[in-house]
């Protein structure tokens, strides 16, 4: 049976760089890797970490060691130098961003248009919304740069507050516009009904939980026409 690569990842000293690097995973074991400190390399071919420069060989191997911790915690099968191997398992605890994809799972399963305003709402709210918090995350990022000193910091900050002011606030208009067009409608969605997990009494199976439609089943895709052959033309 073969193994699922993307739970596997190594973190190693590369034998011709001597840098640290981390190769493998898929993206929660990217951010992961990343708030352990790590800095992702991004490839045309992959996507690989390494550590951030200017580190002591004793930080390295720290930043190493909370790394293989936290990803063996989250269930990651890592080969790593001896020197990271470690047995702590750190207590996992939920991404600000989990919450957030949590309003995705919401909208799947809104079964009108009021429901699905009001998951929207935790966007477009303007005092205390998902994107008025970014908004102002960026002002206050902005400002860390105005006063970090280097000639190009400046320039970030400027970038910053571009990017909060022409697209972020953009998009906030355009979803609150939605927002409100949905609160309007008060329809329920046609392809989503509430279960009430009841079964109808002439229903002659046994085994049925529930009077809900099967799915839709997907239909085949085409066969390619066989090699040589010619396609009539239309």
């Amino acid at each position: 049976m073969p193994r699922n690569t993307d739970r596997f990842l190594d973190i190693r000293r590369d034998p011709h760089s001597d840098e640290l690097l981390a190769r493998g995973g898929d993206s929660e074991a990217h951010s992961i890797l990343q708030r352990a400190g790590f800095i992702a390399v991004v490839r045309l071919h992959e996507i690989y970490h390494r550590v951030p420069a200017g580190l002591t060989e004793d930080d390295e191997s720290r930043l190493a060691t909370d790394a293989v911790a936290r990803l063996r915690a989250a269930g990651y099968h890592v080969d790593c130098d001896e020197p990271f191997n470690t047995d702590a398992r750190p207590a996992r605890y939920p991404a600000l961003g989990t919450s957030v994809s949590h309003l995705a799972e919401r909208l799947r399963e809104a079964t009108d248009t009021a429901g699905a305003a009001d998951i929207l709402t935790e966007l477009t709210a303007p005092h205390d919304g998902i994107l008025a918090g970014l908004e102002e995350t960026l002002g206050a990022l902005a400002e860390f740069f105005d006063g970090l000193g280097d000639t190009t910091d400046p320039y970030t900050a400027g970038r910053l507050r571009y990017l909060a002011d022409e697209y972020v606030r953009v998009i906030h208009s355009d979803l609150a516009h939605t927002r409100e067009r949905l609160a309007d409608r008060h329809a329920p969605h046609p392809g989503r009904r509430p279960c009430a997990e009841q079964v109808p009494d002439h229903e002659p199976e046994r085994s049925a939980v529930c009077a809900c439609p099967p799915p839709p089943r997907a239909l085949p895709a085409p066969a390619p026409p066989p090699v040589g052959a010619t396609r009539l033309r239309r």
